[in-house]
């Protein structure tokens, strides 16, 4: 009985404390004294109530437009969304801060947040990469305007985690026509790939998959096209075999070189008793 009672007066005080915390924040919402306002304000946020600090700052961002507090208003309502997990909003006054106040003490860290915010941001590898592209030129720009930060070496790591991701996205891209058996599209779409990222670790099944496709594409022609791009897969099983004596695919790709030149070499004989 005693330990029912002792819960109970502990649930009650909690309410009343809780009712009371409203009771003051509302207080505090309703003043029209900024100044303890926003003292008020960085104590919520330094407590980590993200969303009361960020209710304070967003009001405070037009009370104190002009003034020397603006770019602190800024900031701490940027952190303040970026608590809520709100990254559009934190980018969007993070990237204000910077337009309009590259002078303030906050600058640097402004710059880094922008392009960190876009990188929490980025979607999977699977959806457009827009926001990807945006996080890598901005965290490219903090690291060209501030070399010799501490922060660095966590851009750069960042950057290549994102270009990880749109190597990633260019492989599957490219692999979804190969898969579809849509050839010609794929032989386009793997040769993009391969070039624009030449070091993807995905390289050797691209290429495989590029070999692939230029065979079967060649075989699936017509006959006015077939001495051209059968001619146009051996090239690329040199270029294979070249950078990937080893590979497991080797047997496969033999195969190919062994069908492609029979086929040609009759192809030639038709023209020579012609």
């Amino acid at each position: 009985m005693f330990m029912k009672m002792r819960f109970l007066g502990i649930g009650l005080l909690a309410i009343l404390l809780i009712t009371a915390s409203c009771g003051d924040y509302n207080k505090i919402v309703k003043s029209t004294d900024y100044e303890f306002k926003y003292k008020k304000a960085v104590e919520y946020y330094e407590d980590g109530e993200y969303v009361r600090s960020a209710t304070l700052f967003k009001e405070l961002v037009n009370i104190y437009r002009g003034t020397s507090r603006a770019d602190e208003i800024y900031y701490y309502y940027a952190k303040s969304m970026i608590g809520q997990k709100d990254y559009l909003m934190a980018g969007h006054y993070f990237k204000s801060l910077v337009k309009e106040f590259p002078t303030s003490e906050y600058i640097e860290e402004a710059q880094f947040m922008i392009g960190y915010c876009s990188y929490l941001l980025s979607p999977k590898a699977r959806l457009d990469q827009q926001v990807t592209q945006e996080a890598i030129d901005a965290l490219q720009l903090y690291i060209n305007l501030y070399p010799y930060s501490d922060r660095v070496e966590e851009a750069n790591r960042l950057i290549d985690e994102l270009v990880d991701k749109l190597v990633y996205k260019s492989y599957l891209s490219a692999k979804l026509y190969y898969d579809f058996e849509q050839y010609k599209a794929a032989v386009i779409a793997l040769g993009n790939s391969l070039d624009k990222y030449p070091e993807s670790k995905y390289r050797e099944e691209l290429k495989f998959m590029l070999l692939k496709s230029k065979y079967l594409l060649a075989e699936k022609s017509i006959v006015d096209k077939q001495n051209e791009r059968y001619t146009n897969a051996l090239d690329e099983y040199f270029s294979f075999i070249d950078e990937y004596p080893e590979s497991d695919h080797r047997k496969e790709v033999d195969k190919f070189y062994e069908k492609a030149s029979e086929i040609l070499n009759y192809k030639e004989e038709d023209l020579n008793i012609n």
